[in-house]
């Protein structure tokens, strides 16, 4: 007899904490709650890209297959298998694979933020520094348009009529 049973309701209901704080169970007229078998959480961290998550498998899958190699390798040695040296072997070709698989997944990562961009928040003295040089910026500007509009009335000073 499971606890919600025992409480009185029919298998499958359970008693539920009402928003006053008392516990309802699921009979007496009332609509039966059903807990359900999980709840959707989001997601902590966003998804891996498509190649980089397919690498992040291959290696998983060379590194697991390595590991099996290595212990099967041991296991020969201890028993003085003549197929000791041939795992062995096989196990050392195998780890230098699997380290570059590792490699693999690092620069696949690395490349697919260079070529796609990576979403990040600029921080505020990022903010403060790219302000402080856009308003630099537009009084050279003005600077210059001012030094332009100066040349341009010298330049006409002794005529007595525009051209």
């Amino acid at each position: 007899m499971d606890t919600a049973e025992r409480n009185g309701a029919p298998g499958g209901m359970v008693d539920h904490l009402a928003a006053d704080g008392r516990y309802e169970s699921g009979v007496a007229g009332r609509q039966p709650y059903y807990r359900p078998l999980w709840v959707e959480e989001p997601a902590k961290r966003r998804r891996m890209p498509d190649p980089v998550r397919t690498a992040a498998v291959r290696a998983v899958l060379i590194i697991s297959v390595t590991l099996i190699q290595a212990m099967t390798a041991f296991l020969c040695t201890l028993a003085g298998s003549w197929l000791a040296f041939p795992m062995v072997l096989s196990s050392v070709a195998s780890t230098v694979v699997a380290t570059w698989s590792v490699l693999d997944v690092w620069v696949t990562r690395q490349v697919w933020n260079q070529r796609n961009g990576v979403v990040s928040a600029p921080s505020s003295t990022a903010r403060a520094l790219r302000r402080e040089r856009r308003q630099a910026r537009r009084k050279a500007r003005a600077a210059e348009r001012s030094r332009q509009r100066i040349r341009r009335q010298r330049g006409r000073a002794g005529q007595l009529s525009h051209p």
